[in-house]
């Protein structure tokens, strides 16, 4: 008998444990959590838009027609292996070794395909334009990169070059932490900002 009101008594507070961690933790956490969020964060707790719902400025974008062909008056990204090319669901690196044929192929294709695109010599062309990044979502380019698309893009534009220069120098980010990588540009946001002042 009095072991069975024990068994009773311990599933009874079970139970109530069980109902207030979930209302503590499950709700109660969840609810405090996403309003500092909305209040000190917002514009990262939503996922960091960008202006005109055209997508996120931390996720990497393809600037390309329908025939995957790069669009000469927008700055290019670099190559994506997530999924069909910044696929959110599908994040990934290539998870090639850097000794793989096939990664060593795709890289002097890449190489010579910029060169002649942004007419330089292939020993310009930065690592960064021929290399997917390790989430395949990476939305920077290095200054290098986007330094040396600006003529192709001046020109296909019919903007001065030091215009389309300054906006990129306008838009270099620095170091993260101050010290962890190097100073970066977020394509997007730059190609944004190229729409914007033509629009003006």
């Amino acid at each position: 008998m009095s072991s069975s009101r024990t068994v009773v008594r311990t599933a009874g507070v079970a139970v109530r444990a069980m109902l207030v961690l979930t209302l503590v933790l499950g709700v109660g956490y969840t609810l405090v959590v996403t309003g500092l969020g909305q209040l000190l964060l917002p514009f990262q707790a939503n996922g960091s838009p960008l202006p005109g719902d055209k997508g996120s400025s931390l996720i990497g974008q393809s600037f390309t027609d329908a025939d995957g062909e790069a669009l000469p008056e927008y700055f290019q990204s670099r190559p994506s292996a997530a999924g069909d090319g910044y696929d959110g669901a599908g994040s990934s690196g290539s998870n090639l070794g850097p000794e793989n044929p096939d990664l060593v192929a795709a890289i002097e294709e890449r190489t010579a395909m910029i060169a002649e695109r942004d007419g330089v010599d292939a020993s310009q062309v930065p690592a960064d334009a021929v290399t997917a990044s390790g989430s395949g979502l990476d939305p920077h380019i290095s200054v290098a990169f986007a330094l040396l698309q600006v003529a192709r893009v001046a020109e296909a534009r019919d903007l001065p070059e030091q215009e389309v220069r300054a906006l990129v120098e306008s838009r270099i980010q620095g170091r993260d932490l101050g010290f962890l990588g190097d100073e970066h540009v977020n394509v997007a946001e730059l190609n944004l900002a190229l729409d914007e002042r033509e629009g003006e």
